[in-house]
Formats: structure tokens, C-alpha cells, sequence
């Protein structure tokens, strides 16, 4: 079943001291978070702490999807990595419903589960009997979804339900912060590799015009061709000749000083 994101009976079992009930696993999981180095870190804490924080889980799983069809993904067991796989490979599942449609998701047995037949049945020959599955929002954007299984027919209620939500709603905002200061890190790695690339190149260029090439221009295609005929990236090849040019003027260098 779809959990609607204002169920009465969940709205009533949060208000009853749930936010209380998870106020300490969410503060372990935010100092452990905020440290984490990389996404991928990040979601095997949070696929951990899920499977810890609802009752009767033998397993939870986190993923992090975006509109183009690229996933990251954790996992706390190999049954749960089957199961998420079968739902890529099926392209329908409670997790990408959860994700797509930005509902919680809720499957009782998936023997009479009619939604995705042939995931279910697939499942149920690893023992998933219940599923249920949050979709992890950031402001109105999904950016993915967690899940946790059972052995259990049943296994997951309305407070469970309520749980898994509120346990999302802050993962969400912890990975999000996470992913924006990974992606920051990347994106400066990269214009700092660019910027090296780019003076080597020029360094490389400068060699060739001392040595003989007529221009700026044909010096490039000359670290081009090299290029294609090592398959090594034009970059790689002005260092090459960098270093190569630099050893040599050392050696000359220790020899005039001998």
C-alpha cells in the first residue's frame, strides 16, 4: 500500500514521542554524517542506522538517484543488494516508486502484493516478506529513497511507517548537505587539475617552439599526435616532455658543477 504522507494513525503515533523516541539516533547519525568524507560513507551509515532504528528489519538499503538514471547505493547485507538490483533491473519497485512518485510505500506480503508481481516474486525466493520504503525529499526534490525488509509477513505498521518517514526526512537533508559539499570538493579538484593541465601544456608548448616548432599552434599538434599514438591524454604527454626536458637540465646542471 501507498502510505499517505499525512496518515492520521502515523501523524498520532509521531506526535506520541516519536520525533522524542529518535531524537538520539538522528543526533549520532548528524555528527557522523557532517565528518563523513564521501557520499558513499555517508550512505552506509544512514543504510546501517535504518536497519538499527525500525523494529523488526533484518536489512535497509539507501539510494540516491537523479532524473538522468544515475544511482549511488548502500546496503547492509547481500540479500538487500539483490533485492534493490532486481528493482533496477526490473525498473519497478517499491524503492523507485518511493523515489519517483515521493510517497512512503508500505508492502504488507509481497505474496499478495499485485503492484510488482514479478519483483515480489523474485524477492520472496531471498525471504523478503515486507517491505517498506521512504523516499528521502529536499525541499520538493526526491533525491532517493530508503528501504528496510523483513522475514515477516506484517512485519511494518503505521508507527513503523511514521519512523521510517521522519528517519528519511532528516537523512535527506544530512546527504543532501553532504553530497553539495562533495560535489564542491570535486568540482574544485577538477578546475585545479584544468589550471595544472593547462600551464604543463603551455610549458610543453614552449619547449617545442625552442625546439624548432613554428608556432604555438603547430606545437600543439605535435603533443596531439604524440597523443594518439601513445593513447596517452595530451596532458600526460606535456608532463612527460616537461619532466624529461627538467631531468635532462638537472643532469646538466650536476655535471657543470662537478
Amino acid at each position: 500500500m501507498s502510505v499517505p504522507a499525512q496518515e492520521p494513525e502515523a501523524t498520532a503515533v509521531a506526535a506520541d514521542g516519536l520525533a522524542t523516541e529518535l531524537a538520539a539516533v538522528l543526533a549520532r547519525m548528524g555528527g557522523v554524517l557532517l565528518s563523513a568524507e564521501t557520499v558513499e560513507t555517508a550512505l552506509n551509515l544512514v543504510a546501517r542506522l535504518a536497519a538499527q532504528t525500525v523494529p523488526a528489519s533484518v536489512g535497509a538499503g539507501v539510494t540516491i538517484a537523479d532524473q538522468r538514471g544515475r544511482r549511488t547505493t548502500a546496503a547492509t547485507d547481500a540479500v538487500v543488494e539483490q533485492a534493490d538490483a532486481l528493482q533496477y533491473r526490473f525498473d519497478a519497485g517499491p524503492c523507485l516508486t518511493a523515489w519517483r512518485d515521493h510517497e512512503l510505500v508500505r508492502i504488507d506480503d509481497v505474496v499478495t502484493e499485485s503492484r510488482w508481481p514479478q519483483w515480489c516474486g523474485s524477492v520472496r525466493e531471498l525471504g523478503v516478506l515486507s517491505v517498506l520504503s521512504a523516499p528521502m525529499l529536499a525541499g520538493q526534490d526526491a533525491i532517493g529513497a530508503i528501504k528496510v525488509y523483513s522475514d515477516e509477513v506484517g512485519a511494518f505498521d503505521a508507527r513503523s511507517a511514521a519512523l521510517l518517514a521522519l528517519f528519511a526526512d532528516q537523512a535527506a537533508i544530512l546527504l543532501a548537505n553532504t553530497q553539495t559539499v562533495t560535489q564542491t570538493r570535486e568540482l574544485a579538484e577538477q578546475m585545479t587539475l584544468a589550471l595544472e593541465n593547462r600551464d604543463v601544456i603551455g610549458q610543453a608548448k614552449g619547449i617545442l617552439l625552442a625546439q624548432g616548432a613554428g608556432s604555438a599552434d603547430a606545437a600543439f599538434r605535435m603533443l596531439v599526435a604524440v597523443s594518439r599514438r601513445t593513447n596517452r591524454r595530451v596532458a600526460e604527454v606535456a608532463k612527460r616532455l616537461v619532466a624529461s626536458v627538467d631531468a635532462q637540465r638537472q643532469l646538466e646542471n650536476d655535471a657543470a658543477e662537478e
